[in-house]
């Protein structure tokens, strides 16, 4: 494989691990637990994986003892995040330091592979080729669900045949869901095996006491905050532009959220503020066109608003909606068939209620269009199709038209629009996400020895040193409630939305009118590997921000 000259540094650079995975763990056993909201539910559905205790690894005095061997599989499931390639690493490493004779299997192209029997040994010498490097294409993700018996007994055959006691499945929210419940299967017909998830997702919307962050979020708001900051700098030198910029994250608004705390744009929402204020459309056009009449007051027509990419599904009036086209396209796919878009986009306001067809016909009919496609495999509207930066610039040009013609602005206002998104799934992991990753890895060797099944590796204390770092694991079954898919109540982990009185918002608030009157404008740079600590080694200042840590 050739190497470009990052590649071949990078490939040297060895993972940091904490005290308690260096050498010879012994297991301590915490609490017994319950899971995050309706208990009861949860409990009758896992009677075998709930209730577990929290465990914590700690330094064993006793010498390190060659366990019997035994093979591992694992799958990279959903959406890339850096780090994937070091949790395998870890994972591995882990696994020849318990027993050298014991094997890690990967299933190709995620969850498929593993219902399809499609895998491949992974060796010292393929592995090394990806160690510290981005990306899943080690062997390959996808976003097939598991969650029928028939998909539990056809992976089951595969396990049997390669000896296989243990999977770790690298996966958000909906993956390691999927995962407690293959776990509670497998424990309820004996199988003898275990599975382990690992939490990754950039969206950071997979995190609670015990897991701080998922991985791959560190660096995917890194990589979108270097860009930001180079497109503020173009920005303040060129002074004639707004750039409207919508980044990832549909359930939450974390990378959002931090990517402001890094570069300081003059707007950033949040959709979780725009919901808990009931926002409608029009209100958060007239913020925005306040903040630029202001500065253009100063005589500066130029600025940077960040989008998250579900924000639209936050604005209550829109998610009514999304929620009534929603049902239309599904009742009316027959009658709506086959129709000129502009034919369709008529018939559709004719089907809907007299608010939502007056809000619907408000839109830009591009985006009306956008909202109008067919729907995603839950039945939801296609978020990231949405381009919810030019409908909000749109719509900003039309009110501060109607301001110039009511002697109410005098400014120029022109729009450049931005979607970061595919950019940071895929980068080569920071510093802090290389070593949290690998150790991840390392960790879930460590559960698999302990003979745990139905538990998701726990890395905390994560904004001190390394060496100090906590590792253990948490049973997944803690992190569930019920909540309703496609018309049917259904155990899910708990998605951690931003918390509007936790330090990083309360920060973001704090300083955001000083932000929007004035260009204060940060520009972090590109993520550093060699260096000072302090530059590199550097976690997330919503994670520094949660501990109470100056970021």
């Amino acid at each position: 494989m050739k190497k470009s000259a990052l590649q071949r540094v990078r490939s040297e650079y060895q993972p940091k691990l904490p005290k308690a995975l260096q050498g010879t763990v012994k297991i301590k056993i915490g609490p017994a637990t319950e899971s995050v909201a309706d208990q009861e539910e949860i409990k009758k559905l896992f009677p075998h994986t709930y209730g577990l205790p929290i465990v914590e690894f700690e330094v064993s005095k006793e010498p390190e003892t060659v366990e019997a061997p035994f093979n591992v599989g694992v799958i990279l499931s959903g959406g890339q995040a850096p780090g994937g390639h070091n949790v395998i690493s870890g994972l591995f490493d882990g696994l020849k330091r318990l027993n050298k004779e014991n094997r890690l299997y990967g299933f190709l192209m995620g969850p498929s592979g593993f219902i399809n029997h499609e895998y491949m040994e992974l060796t010292a010498d393929y592995i090394k080729d990806y160690r510290n490097t981005g990306g899943f294409d080690i062997i390959g993700s996808g976003r097939t669900k598991l969650e029928t018996p028939e998909q539990f007994e056809s992976g089951l055959k595969i396990l049997k045949e390669l000896n296989i006691k243990a999977l770790v499945i690298i996966g958000g929210d909906d993956s390691n869901t999927n995962a407690a419940v293959l776990a509670e299967y497998y424990k309820n017909i004996g199988a003898g095996v275990q599975v382990i998830g690992v939490p990754k997702t950039i969206d950071g919307d997979l995190k609670n006491q015990w897991i701080e962050t998922s991985f791959g979020f560190d660096t995917a708001c890194k990589v979108y905050s270097e860009v930001i900051g180079n497109i503020q700098r173009d920005c303040n030198s060129a002074k004639k532009y707004y750039h409207f910029v919508k980044l990832m994250g549909r359930s939450a608004s974390h990378i959002a959220l931090e990517c402001a705390l890094e570069t300081q744009p003059n707007v950033c929402l949040i959709s979780e503020e725009v919901l808990a204020k009931k926002m409608t459309l029009d209100e958060i056009v007239n913020y925005l066109c306040f903040v630029i009449s202001e500065r253009a007051k100063k005589g500066w027509n130029f600025g940077t608003v960040l989008i998250p990419e579900g924000l639209v599904e936050f604005i209550p009036s829109m998610k009514d909606l999304i929620s009534e086209l929603n049902d239309v396209l599904a009742v009316k796919a027959e009658e709506l068939e086959g129709l000129q878009p502009h034919e369709k986009l008529d018939k559709i306001e004719k089907m809907l209620t007299p608010s939502n067809a007056a809000l619907y016909k408000s839109l830009p009919r591009h985006i009306a269009r956008q909202l109008s496609l067919d729907r995603d495999s839950h039945g939801n509207v296609q978020v990231s199709l949405i381009e919810t930066e030019s409908l909000l610039s749109e719509m900003v040009s039309k009110r501060l038209s109607e301001m110039k013609d009511a002697g109410e602005y005098s400014g120029k206002f022109s729009a450049q629009h931005h979607f970061f998104g595919y950019e940071g799934r895929c980068a080569d992991p920071t510093n802090f996400d290389a070593d949290y990753t690998y150790a991840l890895g390392m960790n879930a060797a460590m559960l698999i020895n302990s003979g745990l099944t139905g538990y998701m590796s726990s890395v905390r204390n994560l904004t001190e040193k390394s060496e100090d770092w906590i590792a253990g694991g948490i049973p997944i079954t803690m992190m569930m409630n019920m909540e309703k898919r496609h018309g049917h109540m259904k155990p899910v982990i708990q998605k951690a939305l931003v918390n509007l009185d936790g330090r990083p918002y309360q920060k973001f608030a704090s300083q955001r009118d000083t932000w929007a009157m004035e260009t204060c404008y940060l520009y972090p740079g590109p993520i550093q590997y060699f260096g000072p600590a302090e530059v590199c080694d550097r976690p997330s200042m919503t994670l520094l921000l949660e501990h109470d840590k100056d970021a």
